[in-house]
């Protein structure tokens, strides 16, 4: 695997896909280097080092999975692939520590993201 460095001056923002190394995992959970959208604004990711997160897939199981939401058609080797936000497996790590770097399609949709956070809500019910 090829290790990526960020960029210096790299902050991870809300909206944004990053790739994170998801391990060590348990169970159903996500592993390896996997995109990831940022739910957690800047700000707080600079000051913690943390993000606050949705793993994302090229899985097509999850054509049927409620809790994904399709967020289009995959690039580089997955590319033709659709691509799906988990919205069932909100995480929160370290992104400096796990050599976190920005993924080529930078962000999602301003339609999709406020889709994603709707099916979050209807998950965790903070509103």
């Amino acid at each position: 695997m090829v290790k990526r460095t960020p960029p210096k001056t790299w902050v991870p923002d809300r909206q944004d896909v990053i790739w994170i190394d998801c391990n060590p995992q348990r169970g159903q959970e996500m592993r390896d280097v996997h995109p990831f959208l940022v739910l957690s604004p800047k700000a707080f990711n600079q000051r913690t080092s943390l993000i606050i997160g949705l793993p994302m897939t090229t899985a097509d199981y999850n054509a049927d999975n409620p809790f994904a939401i399709n967020v289009g058609v995959a690039g580089g080797r997955k590319a033709g692939q659709t691509s799906y936000v988990l919205c069932h497996q909100p995480k929160s790590l370290d992104w400096r520590a796990r050599g976190a770097t920005p993924h080529p399609i930078k962000q999602i949709t301003d339609v999709r993201f406020a889709e994603v956070l709707a099916l979050l809500n209807q998950i965790i019910q903070l509103t």
